[in-house]
């Protein structure tokens, strides 16, 4: 897995787009999955710099993995902020109108779809977050 160590900061957030981006196009991935995946980690990433180390800044760990055939691509999110599992909280009801809906979980909501895995652990002082697409011919 290639690696990325930035700030838990919005103004990072570039940064890890690129390098995911990077990998995407390296490893081969279809534009329609790379757009998917990419929806994903600016989703996961602005969470872990808004919330995970909030008011301190840390550091965020991206990993990487592009390969296989059929092609998979696994992406990894380590921070040492509070520990938190997104995982946990039940699915935002989108069944709801806005104003009746609990604010908040839409997002990862919209991960969890769009993914053919999410994971979540805390090992070692550290969150970890793992997504995994496979991608499909078509895609």
């Amino acid at each position: 897995m290639k690696e990325l160590t930035v700030p838990a900061t919005l103004e990072a957030l570039q940064t890890v787009q690129a390098f995911i981006e990077a990998e995407l196009e390296s490893g081969g991935c279809p534009m329609k999955a790379a757009t998917q995946i990419s929806i994903a980690v600016e989703e996961i990433y602005v969470n872990i710099a808004h919330y995970a180390y909030h008011p301190e800044i840390g550091e965020a760990t991206v990993r990487c993995a592009v390969g296989g055939d059929p092609l998979r691509v696994t992406i990894q999110f380590l921070d040492s902020g509070r520990p938190f599992d997104p995982l946990a909280k039940p699915n935002a009801d989108t069944t709801l109108s806005a104003e009746e809906r609990e604010i908040g979980g839409l997002g990862i909501l919209m991960v969890k779809r769009s993914m053919d895995q999410v994971d979540y652990a805390y090992e070692g002082g550290k969150n970890i977050l793992t997504i995994r697409k496979q991608v499909k011919e078509g895609q």
